[in-house]
């Protein structure tokens, strides 16, 4: 669960792993499946038959460990093997971890099975938790048929997007170094360029204001503030990117720099969480406030060919990885199903 989330229904091969819809929310708009009420005891009581094991996503800071405690102890008692997926060793949504990790500690002393992204993710859950994890690479999560491979233009294009600048985005900081990068490599006659997005609505307006002056007088910095994207307008947009730049700081695993992957723009992020484990060879390291480090990293990212939007390159790269992720897709799929297989067993075994 969530079930209505994309990362979900990629991992669940539909030939043998049946999705039961998330329940609605009261009170809540249509589709939206936070707080997800199928971590709720009367709900699991209610729908035991109808189900062979939760398995555990997204959502889980809607509880507090106390209340996962609870949905623990009635799967335990329902003799229903909980899986959990540690996609956040540290959670972007809140800026004070304390309780996330509590919630940790109650999820992975719990879980039949617990699956991780990267080795380094596992080492920590391992060091922190005491409990080994099955490693299982995030698959692709692009569903058409061809994807978007950018427009030419006559400039070296890094972006990023601050989307909502939640507590994990360090929107001020990122900028006010990239304002320095550009300004550094335009002076030494780099044909380079920024564009900086953030939605309309954000969490932070100061921060959003801060950023706007910070760009205002920067040569070859844009900014662009507009509604939420969906799937198709985030992939052009990407697409038209020689670089794209992550602006956390603090996280675990990025399905950005996952996105970013498949469509052959190289990412430039911090070194927080196991981000550059994903895919290390397309990541390119900067910290906030040595803006030598990220002119550098650009430097870096946009030196291969296949890194140009709209180039022959990009298209031949991409259509190479689709192909390469496509299979590996499968793998993970048969990967989850020997995990709930595992975890199957031991209930019963129970």
């Amino acid at each position: 669960m969530p079930s209505a989330h994309p990362y979900v229904a990629a991992v669940a091969d539909p030939r043998a792993v049946r999705l039961l819809g998330d329940p609605p929310v009261p009170g809540a708009p249509e589709g939206q499946w936070w707080p997800p009420q199928a971590l709720l005891p009367a709900w699991l009581d209610a729908h035991a038959a109808e189900f062979d094991l939760v398995h555990l996503h997204f959502g889980m800071e809607s509880y507090s460990p106390e209340e996962l405690g609870e949905t623990v102890a009635t799967l335990r008692r329902l003799k229903r093997p909980l899986v959990y997926t540690v996609h956040d060793l540290e959670n972007p949504q809140l800026s004070s971890q304390e309780e996330h990790r509590a919630a940790l500690a109650v999820l992975t002393a719990a879980a039949a099975e617990l699956i991780t992204l990267t080795d380094s993710a596992d080492a920590e859950v391992r060091r922190e938790y005491g409990r080994s994890t099955t490693v299982i690479p995030h698959p692709t999560l692009l569903a058409s048929a061809t994807s978007p491979v950018g427009t030419p233009h006559a400039t070296t294009r890094v972006g990023v997007h601050l989307r909502d600048l939640r507590p994990n985005i360090d929107g001020v900081g990122t900028v006010a170094t990239l304002v320095r990068a550009v300004a550094d490599l335009r002076a030494e006659g780099a044909r380079v360029e920024a564009v900086v997005r953030m939605n309309e609505r954000v969490r932070d307006a100061e921060a959003a204001a801060s950023i706007g002056l910070l760009a205002a007088d920067a040569d070859g910095v844009t900014i662009e503030r507009g509604s939420r994207m969906d799937d198709d307008e985030l992939e052009r947009w990407l697409s038209d990117l020689d670089a794209c730049l992550l602006p956390y700081r603090h996280g675990t695993q990025s399905g950005w720099a996952e996105l970013c992957f498949d469509l052959a723009v190289p990412v430039i992020g911090t070194r927080v969480g196991h981000i550059a484990a994903q895919h290390p060879r397309d990541f390119h390291a900067f910290a906030v406030g040595d803006p030598i480090a990220l002119a550098r990293a650009i430097t870096d990212a946009t030196a291969p060919a296949w890194s140009t939007p709209g180039s022959p390159r990009r298209a031949e790269e991409v259509a190479r990885r689709r192909a390469d992720r496509s299979a590996e897709r499968d793998a993970v799929r048969d990967a989850h199903l020997r995990v709930y297989r595992r975890a199957l067993r031991t209930a019963a075994a129970a």
